[in-house]
């Protein structure tokens, strides 16, 4: 997850080192080629190898890091001297919602705006990728109330982010996997279609200015096509969390928007992703724990400049290479 682009004033001068996280290994019987028909490639592409600093926020799906991973190796290859940092939180949402016995009662889920002023005080971006919408709904049929709740928690994040002069990337969110033999925490709610209704209001907001990358509907399709062939093709076991071929269509949506062509494959970097991977992880948890949240569970990093020094000799091995 590396790159970024250096767009006007947005940008300040940094120090730290890129990080990078998660294994991979592309098996996709069927890939997508075609750059989405929104194309805002030339300043996507260059905002993410040119930046400083690339904040990653999003649920547990970012937070497991393999398609921000696959991301880091081609900004590596692409010559970026970026760091990227992987703060997205398990179970999180942006809407601030979160249902009634959430992980067995144990704990509501997190709301991205409880900490949202520290981690962008701690992290410091130039550009920061948002990837929220899974949880947000809760697994419910889609209600107007909660759709609200999405929209304004969503705004919000992009407000806050502008004010502190950095650029914020919005993500779609990714499809929910259901199938007759496996319905998921939805049950026998099509939770696709609220899915799809989030994507459609975040893609209207280019509109207005934003930068939004689809990720719905290119995963979605990959997933349909793969299904011709394969019937019992699947993206997340669970119909939530992504295997191997679900990071990488979320990785090659990405791409696609930053006009990469599709002969670049997460296989090109297989050498450089067990390093990239633990480069991420330990920036992950270094500073989500300096943040804060209150989600159980999740591990102690180490203090911020033990994990920048330990970063930086990573990414002398990953930039040998």
């Amino acid at each position: 997850m590396t790159s970024f682009l250096v767009i006007t004033r947005h940008l300040r001068p940094v120090v730290l080192s890129v990080l990078a996280y998660s294994w991979l290994w592309t098996v996709t019987p069927i890939s997508l080629s075609a750059a989405s028909p929104h194309k805002t490639e030339p300043n996507l592409h260059r905002l993410l190898i040119e930046a400083n600093r690339v904040v990653i926020l999003g649920d547990s799906i970012t937070y497991s890091g393999r398609w921000v991973s696959y991301l880091t190796c081609w900004m590596e290859t692409a010559g970026t001297s970026a760091q990227v940092i992987d703060m997205a939180l398990p179970s999180e949402t942006v809407s601030g919602l979160s249902e009634n016995g959430h992980a067995g009662g144990k704990f509501p889920r997190p709301n991205l705006h409880e900490r949202l002023n520290r981690v962008l005080q701690i992290s410091r971006p130039d550009v920061v990728l948002a990837f929220y919408g899974m949880n947000c709904g809760i697994y419910q049929p889609f209600d107007p109330a909660r759709f609200h709740k999405f929209q304004v928690g969503t705004t919000q994040l992009h407000e806050k982010v502008e004010a502190i002069g950095a650029q914020i990337i919005h993500l779609t969110p990714p499809v929910y996997d259901q199938r007759p033999d496996k319905l998921g925490p939805a049950g026998t709610t099509d939770y696709d279609i609220v899915l799809e209704q989030y994507s459609e209001w975040l893609l209207s907001k280019r509109q207005d200015g934003w930068m939004v990358i689809d990720i719905h509907g290119p995963m979605k399709q990959l997933l349909e096509l793969n299904r011709v062939n394969n019937p019992s093709f699947i993206f997340a076991q669970d119909t939530v969390h992504p295997g191997d071929d679900g990071h990488w269509a979320i990785c090659r949506a990405v791409l696609n928007d930053l006009g990469v062509p599709s002969i670049w494959s997460a296989k090109k970097t297989d050498h450089l992703l067990p390093v990239v991977t633990q480069r991420l992880e330990i920036l992950r948890n270094a500073y989500i724990s300096a943040a804060g949240h209150t989600r159980p569970g999740i591990p102690q990093g180490l203090p911020i400049d033990e994990a920048i020094t330990e970063a930086n000799r990573l990414t002398t091995i990953i930039r040998s290479n």
